[in-house]
Formats: structure tokens, sequence, C-alpha cells
């Protein structure tokens, strides 16, 4: 099917229904509550992710809604169709894993035209699509080679154009960067939202879940934080991180510092504070504090700094390094300095809930 003619079935199956709609979905493992009660809407073509701890949920949210689980109460829609009883091979959606699961005795253009084959396409046009979805994922030229020729980023890439080439409704992501390295790994978020956005034209759905909160901020139209099974957030990478609802997403989402003042609890990112020498002057307000550096950690681009509060408790702040050396922050410890900040980045927030035992 042509790409035009896949986003025209997309638009008609479903005109003003979410591609992925989560109601009241509960999945359990004896005792072990692992999705408890979740509601859920992902538009067409949006990039969502689902981010979150181990054990919070969120893989075993991705399962249900490719059908490799089924839930235990609620519904699970794909486009306005409801899906809960069928099985993954009734359900227009595709999932890339972590381990990549390439066929070694394949070559790459037979591992990316597999599911094309299965299907019943016709040669021909399983070998241009196949050369279609290699372009969009900047691999042209290299089919006839095989997966252990490849790097672990192109292996993720073909990976993708498996998944890609049928033109499923939804994509599921499981980890899928959780196995590279820490440079190739922020190189292949870039890559996966330029690949997003280059087949956003088709109307293709992506659903990534991860633990880790930059790929999450990086990549994501909108994300929903999970913590015991239960959704604690949803919302834009800015929204989530800028004003966190409860001291489990602005500790998880990110660094944040937790104040309390006249019994209510705000948050305070440790880029938003202002440090300079007290001066003598003891403060201790609501938007300011002064202390005593306790530690210092220089981290090349930014130096963070561990000030003991005179008041008690902590609080860290984070300073780029934009004129200073590794010896003059270091120098810092022990120093007296105040502590400020703009009412407005003192988010207040509701307490965690009360934590119990999930399951991913």
């Amino acid at each position: 099917m042509a790409i035009q003619e896949h986003a025209a079935a997309v638009l008609t199956a479903g005109v003003d229904a979410p591609d992925v709609r989560l109601v009241g979905v509960r999945k359990a493992y004896g005792d072990v509550v692992a999705v408890d009660g979740v509601d859920l809407e992902i538009a067409s073509g949006e990039f969502f992710t689902l981010l979150g701890p181990s054990g919070s949920g969120k893989t075993t949210t991705l399962r249900l809604i490719a059908g490799f689980e089924r839930p235990d109460e609620g519904r699970i829609e794909l486009a306005g169709r409801d899906v809960t009883g069928r099985p993954p091979y009734l359900r227009n959606v595709n999932t890339v894993f972590q381990d990549y699961a390439l066929f070694p005795h394949m070559t790459v253009a037979e591992n990316v035209g597999y599911g094309l084959r299965v299907r019943g396409v016709a040669r021909r046009d399983r070998r241009m699509r196949v050369d279609e979805i290699l372009k969009v994922v900047q691999l042209p030229g290299l089919g006839d080679r095989k997966p252990i020729q490849l790097s672990g980023g192109q292996r993720q890439r073909v990976a993708l154009a498996r998944a890609l080439v049928n033109h499923p409704q939804v994509l599921l992501l499981d980890e899928p960067l959780g196995a590279l390295d820490l440079k190739l790994r922020q190189e292949m978020q870039i890559e996966l939202k330029r690949i997003q956005r280059a087949v956003r034209e088709v109307g293709i759905t992506f659903v990534y879940v991860t633990h880790d909160q930059e790929e999450a901020l990086t990549m994501s139209d909108r994300l929903a934080v999970f913590n015991d099974g239960r959704i604690e957030q949803i919302g834009t990478p800015a929204a989530v991180y800028e004003r966190p609802e409860n001291a489990f997403v602005a500790g998880f989402v990110g660094a944040s510092n937790v104040i309390r003042r006249s019994g209510r609890t705000f948050t305070v990112r440790p880029e938003k504070i202002r440090m300079t020498n007290d001066g003598g002057t003891r403060r201790d307000d609501e938007n300011g504090a002064t202390g005593r550096i306790r530690d210092v950690v220089y981290a090349g681009m930014f130096t963070r700094y561990v000030v003991d509060l005179d008041d008690g408790g902590e609080l860290v702040v984070v300073r780029q390094n934009l004129e200073t050396s590794s010896t003059e922050a270091l120098d810092a410890r022990g120093r007296r300095v105040l502590l400020e900040w703009r009412p407005e980045h003192a988010i207040e927030t509701k307490p965690k809930r009360e934590e119990k035992h999930e399951s991913s």
C-alpha cells in the first residue's frame, strides 16, 4: 500500500478517535498490581513516551497495547476500535525491542522486507518499499549486508525500518536504545525524532518506553510519568519539567530541591537558584536561604554544589562553567553563600502517594 493510501485508510478508520485509548485498564499478577486503572489517549502521529522507574507499569502498559498481555479490567482502543480481546497479529501495531531481534542469516533488505513477504507483497513492490524505508533511516545501499557487518546504531535502524515498512498504525518502542553507549544513544535520540517526522505524513504514532528522563524530554511531543502502576502526570516535556504536579514527578524528571515553608511544599530546580556570597546576612524566607557549601562536584560543562542550610536541610545548586575553572569551582567548598530564587520558580506540589510494590 502506498504512503498516501495508508494515510487515507488511517483517516477513515476513526476520524475523531485517538490512535490509542486506554480506559480504566488494570493488570495484576497475583497480588501484584502492575497497571492500576490507567486512562490514556494518544493522538495520531504523536511521539508519546511512557516514562517511569523500573516497576512503574510502563512496560506492562506497552505490552497491553501490543496485545502480548490481556487486561483484567478496562478497554483498549486503536483508532476508535475496541481491540481488548484481539491477539497481536490482529492489531495494526509493530514493536521494536532493545535487542533488535534481527535474523542473522538474512541480509538487511531481507530482514526489512520479511513482514512484507509474509503478507504476500509482490517482490517488485517489496523491493521498492524496502529501498524507500532504508532511505528514511539513512541506510541506502546497505541492503546486501548482513546484520553482523553493521554497527549497533545501524542495526537499530534496521530494526526500525523493519517495523516501519509495513506502515503500522502504532509503532511501539520498548527501550530500544538501552543497549547503546551514551554518545550513540544521544545521536539515536535525534535520529529517532527525525525518522518520526519523516513518516508523520503516513500517520504512524510512536509510543516509546524508557526510564531515561533525557530521552523522554528530548524526543517526546507529550509524555506520561508512571509510578506504582499509575500515571502521575501527562503533558509536554516543558510542562512536566517546569511544572511538576507532585513531589514524585519533580524528583524523577530531572533533579529538584524540595523546600518546606509554612506547612507547604515547593520544588525548585537546581539551575533556577542564584548563588552569591552571603555577606554575613542570614536569610530564611520563601524565596531564599543562607548556608555553607558542603560539597562540590565538577562535571565539565557545569558544577553541582551541595549547600547545608542554616535552618537545616540542604539544597543543590547547578551553575554552568562559563568562566569558571575546575580549581575555582572546587575552592568554593566551605564558603558561606546566599541562595535566592524567583517566586515563579518555586512550584508548590502535592506529596507523593503512599508507596506500594508494583511490576513493570
